[in-house]
């Protein structure tokens, strides 16, 4: 953390009894913890963070962050070294405004997007229209942090400090313009807060995350807070009116006094959608801002991207300093997010496999009803589910897939601690209702699952990959094996067409 030292109170932090001690950096992993270090010591799900402070204590620290629980359960260690104990009412909210502080610097134009699907995708795409308009811009999430400058990150959402970290990072690499994925998980856990917001999106709702945040109301709350705690009040607010949560969504961003851009397919959107058209390699869009139309093409496959790439254009719009007419010219310019309607292989018959990361049933649902206006052919599937989440979307999955695939595949996707054969029985549960349920076949091993259903394409067909998307590798109980459906599929198709060297 570069030698700097600063006070508690210059963190915003005001420990017991008003002490005041210089800090030399801050850290959550108390493995992390050096001589002069402040250690958050946070609530977990399953273990306080508290349970640590002893541990680091003896690395060095000199002040802890925590809650009253935490606190009391590290009285004695606490009493043994005498650090400067800062006890909050949300130490996740305090820790996110002291890194913010700490490391002092990001970049200048944030904008941060919230959804059950779509994040990604939006976040890249307002970084691309950044870069094509002449801005030194990236986009942080998922696939890590990319653009103008490149760095990986664990978490879709990274803790607060590693979060600042990499904000201060793009700022001194001179980034000026920056998207953000915001999680749910992150948004419930204040990792957010601190980041200095113009403007935020909303792409849609639908199960995911229920292992953690239990209720539709909790995981909806969580989504909220992006509006109703993160974006200040002087910063806009996207939202798609298209989905059905999306009008409560701008009702408390109203109810904050920002200002709402709406996107939609519905007249009186300020971004109306209001007409594709397909072909085998992308879509034609009619596309009105404030009821100016225009025409453009978008090498994008599938009918929902134009939704996020309207979104990813009302969040460079709402964060100023572009011309709304100037951002709609640079669309045409934009390329496919690795792993989202990914464009894998192509086979000698004509036949294409897609590559993608829907790992919901709605997800699912939408890239395969968003592919199927490109094949002339049948659609075939293959679809899987994670180990160690929400089990109740299995069988969800498996009817997703189902339902509107010609040949469904299911196979393993990262089964973690889990039996895998459990997980595909589930999905497999959830198929067994619907039209493909005859034709289903069940391929535990993934690569196998690929070849067969590469295999599988006659011309005019389609192949659609489900689940992994961008990740490069298979997680099996502790372990993470090599793995890339892209790769797989390239593989797969080259030794079924006789390109094998």
């Amino acid at each position: 953390m570069g030698g700097q030292t600063k006070t508690l109170a210059q963190l915003g932090l005001t420990a017991s009894g008003g002490r005041e001690v210089s800090i030399t950096g801050l850290a959550v992993d108390s493995r992390e913890v050096k001589a002069g270090f402040l250690f958050a010591a946070l609530p977990g799900s399953r273990v306080h963070g508290a349970e640590f402070i002893r541990y680091a204590l003896g690395l060095g620290a000199v002040a802890v962050l925590t809650d009253a629980a935490g606190a009391a359960l590290a009285a004695e260690q606490i009493d043994a070294h005498d650090p400067a104990v800062v006890v909050a009412e949300d130490p996740r909210e305090a820790l996110a405004g002291a890194a913010a502080l700490w490391f002092g610097a990001q970049p200048a134009t944030m904008v941060a997007v919230t959804g059950t699907n779509g994040k990604t995708s939006v976040s890249t795409f307002t970084r691309q229209i950044w870069i094509a308009l002449g801005a030194q811009a990236v986009n942080l999430g998922t696939t890590g942090v990319e653009g103008a400058y490149t760095a990986p990150l664990a978490h879709t959402t990274p803790e607060p400090i590693t979060l600042h970290r990499a904000l201060a990072d793009c700022a001194a690499a001179g980034i000026t313009h920056a998207a953000m994925e915001a999680s749910s998980h992150g948004l419930d856990q204040k990792r957010l807060d601190g980041v200095h917001l113009r403007a935020a999106g909303f792409t849609n709702f639908t199960q995911d995350h229920l292992d953690y945040h239990k209720t539709f109301d909790a995981y909806f709350a969580a989504k909220a807070g992006l509006f109703g705690r993160v974006l200040p009040q002087d910063g806009t607010a996207v939202i798609n009116m298209d989905d059905p949560r999306g009008p409560d969504m701008a009702q408390i961003a109203e109810h904050r006094g920002q200002q709402v851009i709406r996107v939609g397919h519905n007249p009186g959107m300020d971004l109306q959608l209001q007409a594709q058209r397909f072909d085998a390699t992308g879509q034609q869009l009619r596309l009105a801002w404030q009821g100016e139309v225009h025409l453009l093409r978008l090498p994008l496959i599938g009918g929902f991207q134009a939704e996020n790439v309207a979104i990813a254009a009302g969040l460079v719009i709402a964060a100023g300093a572009a011309d709304p007419e100037a951002v709609l010219r640079v669309l045409p310019q934009l390329e496919t997010v690795p792993g989202r309607m990914q464009l894998a292989a192509t086979r000698d018959n004509g036949a294409a496999v897609f590559v993608d990361y829907a790992h919901t049933p709605d997800a699912v649902a939408t890239a395969l009803r968003a592919l199927r206006p490109h094949v002339m052919g049948r659609l075939v599937a293959i679809v899987g589910a994670g180990g160690d989440r929400d089990r109740a979307k299995r069988p969800l999955m498996g009817r997703a897939a189902g339902e509107n695939a010609d040949l469904v595949i299911v196979t393993d996707d990262n089964p973690r601690s889990e039996d895998p054969a459990t997980i595909r029985a589930a999905v497999m549960e959830g198929l067994a209702t619907t039209a493909s349920a005859a034709s289903a076949i069940e391929v535990a091993d993934r690569a196998e699952a690929i070849l067969r259903g590469v295999d599988a394409l006659q011309p005019g067909d389609a192949l659609l990959i489900c689940g992994k998307g961008h990740e490069t590798g298979q997680i099996v109980g502790d372990t993470v094996y090599p793995f890339n459906d892209a790769e797989q599929a390239s593989v797969a198709v080259a030794a079924l067409d006789g390109l094998m060297p």
